[in-house]
């Protein structure tokens, strides 16, 4: 019997300690379990998402032209005796580039004056002998025939006198081109042709250099008919002016340079569905130069509304693009989004967020839709928006 007792004993200090654990971790436990979930809990960066005012951009490419390009070539033929400049320098509107023989032009000049001094002397002579017949045949000691031929001799002479005049100006004028000045201000090209060569005049005369302006300079590009409908058919009511346009170079960072719309084509190319747009910008640090590839940004012109997010707060499902959403309760939810342009490094939300809302903008791929989490305010605000620059 007193096994039997002491088995019953044993069994009945094995249950009250089962007991004794259950209680121990229902009560005293379980306050230390909380804490040790709550540790688990991935902590995430969040952002409450702002609508700011944004400019909408499409980017472009497109070249670099002069605003004036002139083909300098010579008016009058001779001998070239002298080149004023040096290949490539800059020049001003009324430089002397180029100088042609001007010997046999000074002795155009010469003839021409002489024959004006004689033009003159006749004219004097047949005005003087109109006078005279008409005081003659007042006092009728001429006939009427000869007072005639008198007065046409004036005229005449008086004819005479304008042509020898205009002679005069036309052999000064050639002797003025001997002289090949700049027309514009700008910057030359090489000399073409060397001294001692004999140019002529004429539409098939041999181009000397070229010249450039470089105070302005133009950007082409193609538009395509929708951004066409969307920036500027608003725009050309009021002035294209109202179109913002920013050009960079290859090796700027960002668009750093502002200008204008300065021509848009009378119509659209069928063929490629574009129509031809050129902008102006100011050439102050020179670097500008025709032919260089350039980026440009055409902007609506009128601000809107637009939220923007950091990219890291955007995942790829698929085909798909989407954001966790932190709810009241601190739990992720999924909501996809439909993308629009870059604006300063932040990307445009067109639908899938409203103004408020928060948002998982860093340690997106440590948490899932449903999930609790810790959230912490992110360093940069998720609705800052700006121009870019």
């Amino acid at each position: 019997m007193y096994p039997l007792r002491r088995y019953q004993l044993l069994l009945v200090v094995a249950m009250l300690s089962v007991a004794g654990a259950a209680a121990y971790r229902l009560h005293g436990g379980g306050a230390q379990a909380a804490p040790a979930q709550a540790s688990q809990l991935a902590s995430v960066d969040v952002a409450v998402v702002h609508s700011q005012p944004v400019i909408d951009w499409h980017a472009y490419s497109g070249r670099l032209e002069a605003v004036d390009r002139v083909s300098v070539r010579p008016l009058v033929s001779g001998t070239l005796t002298a080149v004023h400049f040096d290949d490539g320098a800059l020049v001003k509107q009324g430089d002397v580039l180029f100088t042609i023989d001007p010997r046999p032009y000074q002795a155009a000049v010469d003839k021409a004056r002489a024959q004006q001094a004689a033009a003159r002397a006749r004219k004097a002579y047949t005005a003087s002998e109109l006078q005279r017949g008409q005081r003659l045949l007042a006092a009728n000691a001429i006939a009427k025939s000869d007072l005639a031929q008198k007065r046409n001799a004036a005229r005449m002479a008086a004819a005479d006198e304008a042509a020898a005049d205009a002679a005069l100006r036309a052999a000064r004028l050639d002797l003025e081109h001997t002289e090949v000045r700049a027309p514009i201000s700008g910057r030359v090209s090489r000399a073409e042709v060397t001294l001692g060569n004999v140019v002529q005049a004429g539409s098939g005369a041999p181009e000397l250099t070229t010249l450039v302006s470089v105070d302005q300079l133009y950007a082409s590009f193609d538009m395509d008919e929708q951004s066409f409908l969307r920036f500027m058919g608003r725009a050309r009511g009021a002035g294209d002016k109202d179109v913002p346009v920013r050009l960079g170079l290859e090796d700027e960072q960002g668009y750093p340079r502002h200008g204008r719309i300065a021509f848009v084509d009378n119509g659209l190319n069928p063929s490629s569905g574009t129509i031809r747009v050129r902008a102006v910008f100011d050439n102050t640090d020179g670097r500008l130069l025709p032919g260089l590839y350039a980026r440009i940004h055409v902007g609506s012109g009128a601000a809107r509304p637009a939220l923007l997010i950091d990219e890291t707060a955007i995942g790829t499902d698929q085909d798909k693009r989407f954001v966790l959403v932190v709810d009241e309760h601190n739990k992720t939810a999924y909501r996809q989004v439909t993308l629009g342009a870059m604006q300063s490094g932040r990307r445009v939300i067109e639908q899938g967020l409203r103004p408020g809302e928060r948002i998982v903008v860093n340690g997106l791929q440590h948490v899932r839709p449903g999930d609790p989490v810790s959230p912490r305010p992110a360093l940069a605000s998720a609705g800052a928006a700006s121009s870019p620059s």
